[in-house]
């Protein structure tokens, strides 16, 4: 995969209960020793169209 491309978001997404394309949200959903999920919601209706995962550099270190 191109470096580039490693930290797309998204800013629009085809909104099924608007029936067009809706401008969305990013909401953090649940944080992981792996990284953090986020969910995209539309800002008209509040629907959830996706998700989004972002891997954390190295893992989460727990003292001990």
């Amino acid at each position: 995969m191109q470096k580039q491309f490693e930290n797309l978001r998204a800013s629009e997404i085809y909104c099924p209960t608007c029936k067009a394309p809706r401008p969305v949200r990013e909401r953090l959903l649940l944080v992981l020793p792996t990284g953090e999920i986020h969910a995209y919601r539309c800002v008209t209706c509040g629907e959830t169209l996706g998700t989004r995962e972002v891997k954390a550099p190295g893992g989460l270190v727990v003292p001990r």
